[in-house]
């Protein structure tokens, strides 16, 4: 549910399916454009012969669903409930507690119905979570593994506080500093004079060349690992000058890249740039 919460849909864990129209209705009221990511398993067993129903009523009111259905080996099932050490969702429930295999048992039968209609199987036996989180992102968002990754680039200044929420952190520092310029001094690295006075260095451009070829190879990287975003500062001394300069041309690399970035400058308040 994270990595769908990751792609902008609004989740709900177990609704019992015959609330799935008043959802529906809801959300129509509301005006709004949402997705909605419903997770349904065995603790609302009395509530599954509603699905189909509930699925049908969808279909007669035009509603475009996906139903996706997760299933493993038993072997594997038994080893994941040994390992965290819970008991199965319908062990309480059953008037005659089972071993955990014949309780696996009963649950595929009692879920045969929705595997049956399902558009999607996905078989978690071999998965690492993820290979499951890449599996989710190529079936809802029809993109590879490293498209799901965005990278957040800000400036700051260094005499203001060292960043503790970044990824990476690059010092540019070694850039000369426009603020012993004196008509650049009041200006920002927004402004196209310390823009333009700050890319003219070789050493600018040396850095920004290498920065963006580093960034864009660690991205498959960070999403093998299930990361969704990758968070970069970028310093100098005030966070006015260099540093905002260099974030705007790294974030505009990672772009001509088609890499997901947004840009923002902490030494000031405002919203990121996508």
């Amino acid at each position: 549910m994270k990595v769908l919460e990751d792609l902008g849909y609004f989740c709900i864990d177990n609704l019992p399916p015959a609330l799935l129209p008043q959802l529906v209705e809801l959300h129509a009221q509301s005006g709004q454009n949402r997705k909605y990511a419903i997770a349904i398993d065995i603790r609302v067993r009395e509530y599954f012969s509603d699905l189909r129903k509930a699925l049908s009523w969808l279909d007669q009111s035009g509603h475009q669903y996906f139903l996706l259905f997760l299933d493993c080996s038993d072997a594997v099932l038994i080893r994941r409930f040994s390992e965290t050490r819970r008991l199965h969702p319908l062990h309480q429930s059953l008037e005659t507690p089972e071993s955990i295999g014949a309780t696996i048992a009963t649950e595929r039968r009692l879920l045969s119905d929705a595997r049956s209609i399902a558009d999607v199987i996905i078989d978690t036996t071999d998965l690492r979570p993820m290979d499951l989180r890449q599996r989710l992102l190529e079936i809802y968002e029809g993109k590879p593994l490293h498209k799901s990754v965005t990278v957040d680039i800000f400036s700051f200044g260094y005499k203001f506080g060292t960043p503790i929420d970044a990824d990476m952190v690059f010092d540019v520092r070694f850039i000369p500093n426009p603020y012993y310029v004196d008509k650049l001094r009041p200006l920002t690295g927004e402004d196209a004079g310390v823009y333009d006075y700050v890319m003219q260095f070789p050493i600018t451009e040396m850095f920004l060349a290498k920065a963006s070829d580093l960034i864009a190879t660690l991205i498959p990287g960070y999403a093998r690992e299930g990361k969704a975003r990758i968070t970069i500062g970028i310093g100098c001394t005030g966070g006015q000058h260099r540093s905002v300069a260099v974030a705007i041309a790294l974030h505009r690399r990672l772009r001509e890249l088609d890499v997901a970035a947004s840009l923002r400058h902490r030494e000031r308040s405002a919203a990121p740039t996508l």
